[in-house]
């Protein structure tokens, strides 16, 4: 595999490309972020496409391709302002643990719904007493006969309003102390003793961020997904997708920022001279163009590596990108902003109300803290700090 793209490759980018100019910043994602509403109509028609289960077997109705594939998918549509996050959790994580340690009958229940859009799965892991350290976590699973009960809580879990089930990460009751051996569950977000309570966020977005509730939530045995005493390698079948998909995101969002911000530097005119003539614009436009060139370059490594099956590579190379994205993402979008001037913060350019949202990348879905501390140790040779 090669992170030179082959014509398949182009041609899909080509192809989203052409729907995210339909469903752009300004005219589609700025209105319905104001009103705080999904964006579902560009979910479903990328459904219909065949866009949003490009990574997804072929025999469950997928694209038979792999998470180069949808992070093309995601970074030409962030490349419009028109990024879907739950791509991120739903065929990027559900549907990459499901294909890979799903019963046969989840698989054929899924996959196909997810790929086409027409069921969206959430992931749950974060919870608000363990943040980071994954092996904290405090939700439990618990044999009642044939059945599963669950119970715990989750926080910052995104589009369970939108979702027909959540992926929770537990522990089984007897496991409660030492490494973390995640059991993971499917969860209908109808289930008796499930609880969601959206959070009030400071940024505009068009998806909502909910804390969950578990109160002996009664699951039946087909709602384990793998196995229940499983290693950590299961969990983190999904979070190499998560980070690739995210810098995909951010890399994205760069891209539009720059070109928004070259578009107006031809145009704008002060003292008979377009201001992207002079080198106090063009340079820092030129600086982050190579920047997010470098942190699109980690991506596609780190998607290359995890489509081979080299998962500890790919490890390495996805927070990479991750962090490198996050920053020339957050980066790109301030200098853009400032190439406008005053107006850079206006609803008419609309880069101002995006400049939250990149910050996200930051923080989520791994701080980019917790990226130097596995570049120091697994890269570096450092001692652990934690």
């Amino acid at each position: 595999m090669s992170f030179i793209e082959t014509d398949e490759q182009k041609a899909l980018r080509a192809a989203v490309a052409q729907l995210a100019a339909k469903y752009n910043f300004r005219d589609y994602v700025r209105p319905k972020a104001m009103k705080n509403e999904p964006l579902s109509e560009l979910w479903d028609e990328a459904g219909e496409l065949g866009f949003l289960g490009v990574n997804l077997p072929e025999e469950y109705g997928g694209g038979g391709a792999g998470i180069y594939e949808l992070a093309i998918v995601l970074e030409e549509l962030s490349a419009q302002g028109a990024g879907l996050l739950l791509m991120v959790v739903s065929p990027a994580i559900c549907g990459t643990i499901i294909t890979k340690y799903g019963t046969e009958a989840q698989k054929q229940n899924w996959l196909p719904r997810i790929g086409d859009g027409t069921a969206k799965m959430v992931f749950g892991i974060t919870e608000p007493d363990a943040g980071s350290n994954s092996h904290k976590i405090t939700t439990t699973a618990r044999r009642d006969g044939d059945d599963w009960i669950l119970n715990g809580r989750k926080i910052f879990i995104s589009g369970v309003d939108q979702a027909e089930a959540v992926l929770i990460v537990a522990r089984t009751e007897d496991a409660k102390t030492g490494n973390l051996k995640p059991a993971l569950f499917i969860v209908p977000t109808d289930a008796p003793g499930f609880v969601k309570n959206r959070q009030e966020m400071d940024i505009i977005e068009p998806d909502s961020q909910f804390t969950l509730f578990l109160d002996d939530v009664r699951l039946p045995a087909t709602a384990l997904v793998g196995q229940e005493d499983a290693a950590i390698a299961q969990l983190f079948a999904g979070l190499n997708p998560e980070r690739i998909m995210g810098s995909a995101m951010a890399v994205g969002m760069g891209r539009y920022a720059i070109d928004r911000a070259v578009e107006y530097a031809k145009e704008r005119q002060v003292w008979k001279t377009p201001i992207g003539a002079h080198q106090g614009i063009s340079h820092p436009l030129a600086q982050v163009k190579i920047e997010l060139e470098l942190a699109k370059l980690m991506m596609q490594k780190a998607a290359v590596l995890y489509d081979s099956g080299d998962d500890f590579g790919a490890a390495e190379a996805a927070n990479m990108a991750k962090y490198a994205a996050a920053e020339a993402s957050i980066k790109a979008l301030d200098q853009a902003i400032q190439t406008h001037g005053g107006a850079g913060l206006t609803a008419d350019v609309g880069l101002g109300g995006m400049l939250a949202a990149s910050r996200i990348a930051r923080v989520a879905p791994v701080s980019r803290e917790m990226i130097l501390n596995f570049v120091a140790q697994h890269s570096l040779g450092l001692p652990r700090s934690y």
